[in-house]
């Protein structure tokens, strides 16, 4: 049974504000270094591995429309 992906290398993820209190949204974002098979992933700049429910919800954007 496949996994669903939920993010990918090099895409940016936040982490959520209540794991990381007093820092913008710019200071808890972080750039996907690599995703194992288990859905963890190892962030650039950032030390360990993460789980999707520590950060804010992905939103995959389509680009412009119209």
């Amino acid at each position: 049974m496949a996994e669903s992906i939920w993010a990918r290398p090099e895409m940016c993820v936040t982490f959520r504000a209540e794991i990381m209190p007093g820092r913008s949204r710019e200071q808890r974002t972080f750039r996907i270094k690599s995703v194992f098979p288990n859905g963890r992933v190892t962030l650039h700049d950032f030390l360990g591995e993460h789980r999707e429910a520590a950060f804010e919800p992905v939103t995959f954007d389509n680009g412009p429309q119209g």
